[in-house]
């Protein structure tokens, strides 16, 4: 029987991460359509950290949503459109209602892996719609498997029609991912997913592990175009996947090319695993964070590695970006 495994392209949106939030409506479009041509099933658009984020604290996007999800959605007709929304940046009335109005298909409602509870709202009017909504816990790696379930729980009841954890930091080892997902399937009726980051070099192993232990849904990006080191690798992901006798729907070999497009047209350097991304998955940080420890620490001339191990330490999560500059100001007086 053949395995089917649904994959969702957050290309268009972790991908603007790696380049400050600063892709271009010309090189959406340009993705956009070769990912359609790909047969992806879902291609995710828009800011690093979703709908409505863009700001001076997390990072101003060259393009507005408006324009983003406008532009995507001209060039995709076989794919369905994503937005990820975290509610606190997302309003429903200013940004998710815009949103479906110009077309968007698939919604997931993110929240902190603790922090359901603030998602229902969102994931309500979602489902109100008649649009797909999923529930993400980001920053999985944060909380015991018995919580993830609990808080997994919380948005099944809310509406969520499937259920997926993050690794944002790129922290997980295949039995990590192996204990948690398969805590999520036996505790959950709706669909559970899995999205990888590279920092330990993990993130195909990780994503196989994760659809051996019975999610269903897999996130990955072109050349893993993504925040920190980067996600799963999309094009090795699909052959792998082909190899072991799962089905995605999308023509591999166009894959490969929509994967070349992007390193051409959008990528200004490939991601790698750099000695920082290293020990920001040991430490457990937030991928997103990178350019803005990178930036910081260069400017005030300390160790970019203690600054993450640091963060780790305080627990900081996304959208807590301040606190980078008072953990480097603090490793400054320390210098001195």
């Amino acid at each position: 029987m053949i395995k089917h495994i649904l994959i969702s392209d957050p290309t268009l949106r972790d991908g603007n991460h790696a380049v400050a939030h600063q892709l271009t409506a010309n090189q959406i479009a340009i993705y956009a359509t070769a990912a359609d041509e790909a047969g992806v099933p879902i291609v995710e658009v828009g800011h690093g950290n979703g709908l409505g984020a863009s700001s001076m604290q997390v990072g101003l996007a060259l393009e507005d949503d408006v324009t983003m999800l406008e532009t995507a959605r001209k060039h995709l007709s076989k794919s369905k459109l994503g937005i990820h929304v975290i509610p606190g940046f997302a309003t429903i009335k200013r940004d998710l209602i815009r949103a479906l109005d110009i077309g968007v298909d698939v919604v997931r409602v993110a929240s902190h892996c603790t922090e359901a509870d603030i998602t229902q709202r969102h994931l309500g009017f979602v489902r109100e719609r008649g649009k797909e909504a999923y529930g993400v816990l980001m920053m999985s790696h944060m909380a015991p498997a018995s919580v993830l379930v609990e808080e997994a729980q919380k948005m099944e009841l809310y509406g969520a029609e499937g259920i997926i954890i993050m690794d944002s930091a790129g922290a997980y080892l295949p039995s990590d991912v192996e204990e948690k997902i398969t805590a999520l399937v036996n505790g959950l009726k709706v669909p559970v997913g899995f999205h990888a980051h590279n920092n330990l070099g993990m993130a195909v192993a990780n994503s196989i592990t994760a659809i051996q232990s019975g999610a269903k849904i897999l996130d990955g990006t072109a050349r893993g175009f993504g925040a920190g080191a980067g996600n799963t690798q999309l094009e090795v992901l699909i052959a792998v996947l082909e190899r072991m006798g799962y089905f995605t729907g999308i023509d591999f070999y166009k894959m490969l090319d929509a994967s070349d497009i992007a390193e051409r047209e959008i990528m200004p350097v490939i991601p790698v695993i750099k000695s920082e991304s290293i020990v920001s998955g040991l430490a457990g940080v937030f991928s997103g964070f990178s350019k803005h420890v990178t930036r910081i620490s260069k400017e005030y001339q300390v160790d970019q590695r203690d600054v993450y191990r640091e963060l780790g330490n305080r627990k900081v999560v996304g959208g807590q970006e301040d606190i980078i500059i008072e953990v480097v100001m603090d490793l400054v007086r320390k210098k001195k």
